[in-house]
Order: C-alpha cells, then structure tokens, then sequence
C-alpha cells in the first residue's frame, strides 16, 4: 500500500540495568510484607545519565535505522516526566537526531495515554503533512521507596515514523473517550503519584471506559473482536487484560505480553513499547488494536501490510534486542541514589560549577547535541570537533570543512582509563580516545559497561546522554558517549 496512512518504522528501547524485585524486597520486606507477591522477575531502570529525552532519542535511532532523515516534519515527544517544564523537550531531540532546523517540534504531556493521543494526533495529521512524523514516548517515572509502583514501574521509550507511503500498519481508524476518572494525579512538582482504590479502579475504569473505547474502535473500524490478531493492552496488573478482553471479544491468546516481568509499566511509553514488540512479529493481513488508559481512553486499530516483510533491521535493534541486553543490578541503594531519592556525600571532587554558556550551547549545537564534525573538502581529513583549520598534518587547509556527523558510526577503544578519583555518580568513570569508522578521533566516556568490556580494540556506538546537571540553576547538559557493543 504505497498511498496508504500508517506507521512506516518502529521501536523501542530500553535500559540495560534492570532492577531486581527480590532485591528491593529484601530491603523493604521488614516494612512493607504484603509486597512479597510482587517481588517477582525484573524491572527496567535508567542509569544517573537517563531520562526521557535520551531514551526518546535512542528509540527514534532504533526506529529509523539507516533510513534517511532529511524528510521528516515533524517530532513529537510524549511523557509525563519531561526533564524541562519551559524548554523544547522535542526540541532537544530534535538536535540530537541531526534534523533540518524546519523540522517542526512539540512535547505531549498531562496523562498517561499522552503517548497515543500524540500518536493518533499524528496519523490524522500525517495525510496532509510535508513529510512523515516521528512520534516518540518516553517515561522515567519516581515511585515512593517501598510502594507497589516502584516494583511495577518501568523505564523505557517507544518511537514510530508515521506518514503516507508504503506503511508497515495501515492506520483503520479509532476510538477517544474523555472523562476526569481520576485513579491518580502528581501535581506539578511533586516526585510521586498519589493512587485511589485498585478494585474501583478495575471496575469503573478499566472495565468501563476502556472496555468503551475498544467496542467504538472496532465499531467505527468494521472489524470484528474475533478477527484481531494482536490487542495492546497497557496494565501489568495481573488478570486485568484478560478479563478486559473477554468483555470485548477478543482471544486470549490474541493479548500482547505486558512485558511487565522483565520490565514493567513504561507508563506513557508503554502502550507504543508494547505495539513495537508486537509487530516484530506480526504477519500481513494482521489487526492490531492498540490502547491508551489515562483520564479516558485511546484506541487506534491497525492492519499489518505485505511492507512488514521488507523491513530489514539488524540483530541489535528492536524492542527485543533492548530487552535481551540487560544486566542484573541486586543493588537497591544504587537504584534509590540515581534516583535522587537518597543523598550521599559527593566529596569536594563534585564541587565545581557547570554552568553553561548558552551562546556557545546555540552556536556549538551541531556539535554537541548533533555530534556534528568536519570532513576538509580538500584533502578528505576527517575530524570532531569542525574547526577553521584543518587537523591534517600535511595541509592545514582553512575553511574547507563540511559537516560530517559521527553519531551513527561505530566506533573502537584506542586508549582508556578507569578513573576512581573523579567524581561520578557510578564509579569508576571509564573514558578513554576513540576513533571512529572512516577517520576521525575525540575523548569519550564510556558507559554502561564493565571492566571486561573495555579493552584497546573494543567496538563502540555512540549514545545521547547527560553530561552533567547544573543543580544552581536546573539546567541539563547532554553530549555523546560510548557503549561497548561486543
């Protein structure tokens, strides 16, 4: 369906450490016994240099791969733990993908289906667009110490390219209900949502509106509950899908896994998280029906094309590819510290001030949120950052350098070092030089890894992390890093 309106790529991501439940029961058990039945399998935790922004700008590289990006129109970021109350959050993503400055931007928020109501917003916009839409979700949401929601919580992004053209899923049409069903709130600036009553809840909410909203989709759609083949539903809690979908008519055996064992509710990114999963696997001809809970409910229902065939990725993406590279993490207190929700002694090393000079943040922006460097169009020297003169040794040639992005190319451990006297927040701090694919060198840190995977020779990819926080004055910085990939 070359002229049809849907979803042309997706997928996801999700952080490497995942989070025992026994772990955070063992500690927390003498305190709060009743969560015993949930201290089972894992759940998905962000490192210190994790939030939605980065996470959303690894799940739109997960889903875009090797395509080109210069058509893209617009980028929309949805979540409900936006790091910037007045900063273009999209914005920032947008920087860090590398896109024409008249791409267009904005961040969705407000509830927890923000992710599907930005991703319907898209669909029908995407018919008139200029180019396709990339919609992204991402959540890292705090949960009180010792509560049900920081063991059923999840960290984690989605990302789907939607637009007209030769589309995976052909967008069929859905469902919107509204109401002020208040089954929890956080207000603006406050850490932790506060919950009402879990079986009305179920009873009103769920089983109720959600229930609506799937019988109106399929209604206003003309397909039948027996002919979906894939129902997305966003709850972890045990038995709610499957009561949920006997209501409607859906098969059981129709019902995408909840993922909540391995890495629990993404919240706004769940339902995407989840669809993401799905179709990886899905066949042409397929229905999928998608839901999102939140003050009301979502529904947007879907059919899989012949296109799902010709998807080429490589073995490291996909949301499945994310979820099977993880590291165990049984260190309660660590989790609770990259939190910020328990204070340690920093030391005099941590004490200086990064603050930022935001005229050379606007004026450096391709470099530093871009990763943007130089190819000397004279003699092919290739180098990071861009400068007036050229490094090459042999000829210093002056302004003849084009941009030429790194961010995308792999990379190799020339030197490192494991430093345990500078201050960070996970210790030690790997750094070291890397040279790049093709040429080109620069001083990286090097995260998300262990002393046996760093090594001279060891293959890089670069990641969009925070750099540092300016806690003076509430201001991020992001830049580039390293993760080993063998």
């Amino acid at each position: 369906m070359t002229d049809a309106v849907g979803i042309l790529a997706f997928g996801g991501y999700v952080p490497r450490m995942r989070l025992q439940r026994s772990a955070v029961y063992a500690n927390i058990g003498w305190f709060a016994p009743g969560l015993k039945g949930l201290a089972k399998g894992e759940r998905a935790a962000s490192n210190w240099d994790e939030d939605a922004i980065t996470m959303a700008v690894e799940a739109a590289r997960d889903c875009l791969g090797e395509r080109d990006r210069a058509d893209i129109a617009r980028v929309v970021l949805a979540s409900t733990t936006l790091p910037n109350a007045d900063r273009l959050n999209a914005g920032v993503v947008k920087e860090a993908l590398n896109l024409d400055d008249e791409v267009a931007a904005a961040d969705a928020a407000g509830s927890l289906r923000a992710g599907t109501s930005a991703l319907m917003a898209s669909l029908e916009a995407a018919g008139s667009s200029d180019g396709p839409i990339l919609c992204l979700a991402a959540e890292r949401r705090k949960a009180a110490p010792g509560s049900e929601s920081e063991m059923l919580h999840g960290d984690a992004a989605a990302a789907f390219l939607v637009g007209r053209g030769n589309v995976v899923a052909r967008y069929l049409g859905g469902a919107s209900i509204t109401a002020d069903f208040v089954d929890h709130f956080r207000e603006t600036g406050r850490d932790f949502d506060y919950f009402w009553e879990t079986r009305w809840i179920r009873d009103e909410g769920y089983s109720k509106l959600v229930v609506k909203a799937l019988k109106r989709a399929l209604e206003k759609t003309g397909i039948a509950a027996d002919k979906v083949a894939h129902l997305v539903l966003p709850f972890v809690e045990r038995g709610v899908s499957d009561g949920l979908a006997k209501k409607v008519g859906v098969a059981a055996e129709s019902l995408a896994d909840s993922l909540s064992a391995n890495v629990g509710s993404a919240g706004v990114a769940h339902p995407g998280l989840l669809l993401a999963h799905r179709l990886e696997k899905a066949k042409p001809g397929d229905i999928a029906v998608v839901a999102g809970f939140g003050q009301g409910c979502d529904v947007l229902v879907f059919e899989v094309t012949d296109a799902i065939l010709q998807r080429e990725v490589s073995p490291s993406q996909g949301v499945s590819a994310w979820i099977a590279r993880r590291k165990e993490e049984t260190n309660y207190f660590k989790f609770l510290f990259f939190r910020d929700l328990v204070g340690l002694d920093t030391g005099a090393r941590a004490e200086f001030d990064q603050k930022t000079m935001l005229t050379a943040l606007y004026r450096d922006r391709k470099a530093v949120l871009g990763l943007v460097g130089g190819r000397c169009t004279k003699t092919g020297t290739v180098q990071f950052p861009k400068t007036e003169i050229s490094v090459n040794p042999n000829d210093h040639a002056i302004r003849t350098q084009e941009d030429y992005p790194f961010a995308e190319r792999k990379a190799r451990v020339m030197t490192y070092t494991a430093d345990s006297l500078t201050f960070t927040p996970d210790p030690p701090q790997y750094y070291g030089m890397i040279e790049f694919e093709g040429g080109g060198r620069m001083m990286a840190e090097i995260v998300d890894c262990d002393a046996a995977d760093v090594a001279v020779g060891a293959p890089l990819r670069m990641v969009f992390r925070i750099k540092a926080r300016d806690d003076k004055r509430g201001f991020t910085k992001y830049f580039w890093k390293a993760v080993p990939t063998a």
